[in-house]
């Protein structure tokens, strides 16, 4: 059946255009959301596409092949291609066709289809992890490598749904609070508990391992402690940095009846193991120096992966779980047999790694539109600018005859983003404002042009909490930060962010950096997030990649010329 009217054009190709202007255009952006990614985001058409692991993780998260046909034929223009019909219905039934099932202390890869069975345990890539062949329907796989098969199977294209359980880990008694430590009121939203619960799934095998993907500010954390609050266990969270572990022992301390001598911080600076331990990605990675093949991975090079063999962990949480480095990958896929919860805004990984996200931390069990929990008041509201500036005439020679690789550092520092950078600290000179860069050279000349504080990598970790909090309480109203202050930094009151260059195309950053601006404003007021790029160069071309997450989150972009600025 035609309708010219609905914004949506599905290809044989699995391609899917939506037509931005279309007044459909909101409704139908959140249903694709949910089983397709955004490809390309250009002014007028937007591209998505359908992967198999986009239809894997919509499965996985309760979608069905009616849920999916159902949306696009509701927003189609045109009758849907009989192909991919068939692949939607395809892709959606091999998740869990295959499925890992503990007998006794036997790890067993099952299926009631036969014909796969046979194709399956005897695939090369599969074949290293089989014992025998027990039955048409049943094999004794090897019990250790859970993790490596449940790869190897995606990497085959039948996603094995994992039931062979968890272990309970060490009992942990505790409760959360209400009020607070501290004497505000607290209660969990309902999406907090709703997707706790799900990733629980009431202790069920099917529950217990997976990844939960809510917006910056939406407090995933909060996920975090009821998930903890449900296994009543030993937990080891991983966090991207030394001040997101201080977060997480704050909010302990305060929203549970957790205590110190509970919680222990496992960083560069201290070395506590605890019922409850916090850790970093960076001290997880570091390695010994022993002249050894980098690329290789020895787990016996990294002398902190102790850790997650020093207690008998319950549950695993990996915060920031996009940001997850492979050697952690390796140790993951041995620890099959803990609960592990994955914590995101985005799945998107600039390495091509989310089927191991998939795969060794779970699938996405929950998500929900940024814009949903925005309208809702859980997230702020935001407005999205770039500012297109020329780069001065007597540059441009210059960097058209720079080398490839070094024009987008020559074009992000363009010195004509500085006017535009005072006019707009002008404009929101009262407001609560973060200074965003990558290159940290041209940072310093901006705090020292703007005479604001500045924080880097090189800013150590006391010296940062202090800035932070002075931020908070309002002593100051700008911060000049490098990409250190990209994730889990709770900065409430920020309201404006600048951003005067980027990590290349990087969707996630561009994620994380709208995401400090997304806790719920106290005077409900709406947040700003400008993005400078230099017109005409790649640092342009980067910053369309930059924005494709957040365009299908919802959040458009309003494109304006530094002569705009000028005239203004």
């Amino acid at each position: 059946m035609i309708n010219p009217e609905n914004p949506l054009i599905v290809q044989s190709d699995k391609t899917i255009l939506l037509e931005v202007s279309s007044d459909h255009y909101e409704e139908a952006r959140d249903v694709l959301a949910r089983f397709a990614e955004l490809e390309k985001s250009p002014e007028h058409i937007h591209t998505y596409r359908l992967t198999p692991l986009s239809l894997w993780n919509a499965a996985a998260s309760g979608f069905t092949v009616k849920n999916i046909l159902d949306g696009l034929e509701q927003y189609s223009k045109y009758d849907l291609p009989g192909n991919v019909l068939h692949d939607i219905t395809d892709y959606m039934s091999r998740y869990g066709r295959l499925k890992l099932v503990r007998e006794g202390e036997d790890l067993m890869l099952v299926s009631d289809d036969k014909a796969l069975m046979a194709e399956i345990v005897t695939h090369k890539k599969v074949l290293p992890y089989l014992l025998e062949r027990i039955s048409p329907t049943k094999a004794r796989m090897v019990s250790v490598m859970r993790g490596h098969i449940k790869q190897a199977l995606v990497h085959v294209g039948y996603p094995a749904e994992d039931l062979a359980g968890y272990v309970g880990g060490e009992h942990l008694s505790f409760s959360l609070r209400s009020p607070t430590l501290l004497g505000h009121s607290f209660n969990l939203r309902h999406y907090q508990t709703e997707s706790a619960e799900i990733f629980y799934a009431g202790g069920a095998l099917h529950g217990g391992s997976g990844t939960i993907v809510l917006p910056c500010g939406a407090g995933k954390t909060m996920v975090g402690m009821a998930v903890m609050n449900q296994l009543q266990c030993s937990t080891l969270i991983l966090t991207p940095n030394t001040v997101a572990v201080r977060q997480w022992i704050t909010e302990l301390l305060d929203k549970t009846s957790l205590t110190e001598d509970q919680i222990g911080e496992y960083s560069g600076l201290r070395k506590d193991i605890r019922p409850i331990t916090i850790s970093t990605y960076q001290v997880m990675t570091y390695r010994k120096r022993n002249g050894s093949d980098k690329k290789s991975i020895n787990i016996d090079d990294f002398p902190h992966f102790q850790v997650f063999r020093a207690r008998d962990w319950g549950l695993i949480v990996y915060d920031e779980v996009h940001l997850l480095p492979a050697p952690v990958f390796r140790i993951t896929a041995e620890l099959q047999a803990r609960r592990r919860l994955g914590l995101t805004a985005t799945l998107v990984r600039e390495d091509g790694h989310e089927s191991d996200v998939f795969s060794l931390i779970g699938p996405k069990k929950y998500d929900v539109p940024w814009k949903d929990l925005e309208r809702q008041g859980w997230i702020a509201s935001a407005e999205c600018h770039e500012i297109r500036v020329m780069l001065p005439v007597e540059q441009r020679m210059v960097y058209a005859t720079t080398e490839q690789r070094y024009k987008h550092s020559f074009a992000a520092q363009n010195p004509a983003k500085l006017p535009i950078l005072e006019q707009l600290l002008k404009k929101h000179e009262r407001d609560h404002t973060l200074i965003i860069g990558t290159y940290l050279d041209q940072l310093e000349i901006i705090a020292n042009k703007f005479n604001t504080p500045i924080l880097t990598g090189k800013t150590g970790v006391g010296a940062r909490e202090k800035l932070y909090e002075k931020f908070r309480s309002g002593e100051i109203n700008r911060l000049v930060v490098s990409k250190v202050a990209n994730f889990s930094v709770d900065l409430p009151d920020a309201s404006v962010a600048i951003e005067v260059s980027g990590t290349f195309g990087s969707r996630q950053e561009e994620a994380q950096r709208l995401g400090r601006l997304l806790r719920p404003k106290s005077d409900g007021s709406t947040a700003h997030f400008y993005s400078l790029v230099t017109r005409d160069t790649v640092d342009q071309s980067f910053a369309v990649n930059r924005q494709r997450f957040l365009t299908e989150q919802g959040y458009r972009y309003e494109i304006l010329y530094d002569t705009d600025m000028i005239n203004n």
